[in-house]
């Protein structure tokens, strides 16, 4: 019998998304993504309250926790920071925290708003092996983010338990910069970004190990 789970359950998994920024476009002008790869850990909040579209153990009314991401990435556009006309390589690194309500999250499906503020690092170097010096900038930004997150979890199969640990997902959002890193430079990362692509379930893992464990104690408590 499903219950609703009483405490806070550790949920964690890999994030690959692709930014869309104003200087990273290809011949027609237009923007490209940028791959950018990350972690985030945190909590899933059970309900306090009955909610209609969210039912039995996946009932968890909203998940919190911190992510960090990096970006390593050549610019093919000279002249991008002021004073300089080199072609640059740019480092990005931003650790975030987030909120994310879910909205729908019953039997294989969940739909959820993820909220995001970060601090990150941006560091540029010069393309140039003969250059004594590389680094042309660095500086700090503030992003601020918010999407629609819908995910599908794979079927529990008696068999094949662990099917249901992965699933698909698909991310759309919109990144605000609060502050700039180089306010000088051409550089901005508002824009949109996306992700699409496979999904783990640490809490459906985790779920598993309890269910084997209690099925271990009952078969050798019956021994």
């Amino acid at each position: 019998m499903e219950t609703r789970p009483n405490a806070l359950t550790f949920t964690a998994s890999t994030d690959q998304r692709f930014f869309f920024f104003s200087d990273t476009r290809n011949d027609n002008g237009r923007r490209i993504p940028v791959s950018v790869y990350g972690i985030r850990a945190g909590f899933l909040f059970p309900s306090k309250h009955d909610r209609p579209a969210i039912k039995g153990v996946r009932d968890a009314s909203f998940k919190a926790g911190a992510g960090f991401y990096f970006i390593n990435q050549h610019l093919d556009q000279p002249g991008l920071l002021p004073n300089t006309s080199e072609y640059v390589t740019r480092h990005l690194r931003i650790a975030t925290v987030y909120y994310e309500r879910y909205w729908l999250r019953r039997n294989s499906f969940e739909v959820s708003t993820p909220i995001e503020f970060g601090y990150g690092h941006s560091r540029y170097e010069r393309n140039d092996d003969q250059a004594k010096d590389f680094e042309v900038a660095r500086g700090i930004f503030l992003p601020l983010g918010v999407g629609v997150l819908s995910a599908y979890q794979f079927p529990t199969i008696r068999w094949l338990r662990p099917l249901h640990w992965f699933g698909v997902n698909a991310l759309i959002g919109y990144r605000f910069i609060l502050k700039k890193d180089i306010p000088e430079s051409q550089i901005n990362y508002t824009g949109f970004y996306i992700s699409v692509g496979p999904s783990f379930f640490l809490e459906n893992l985790t779920s598993d190990i309890k269910y084997w464990r209690q099925r271990r104690k009952q078969r050798l408590k019956r021994g």
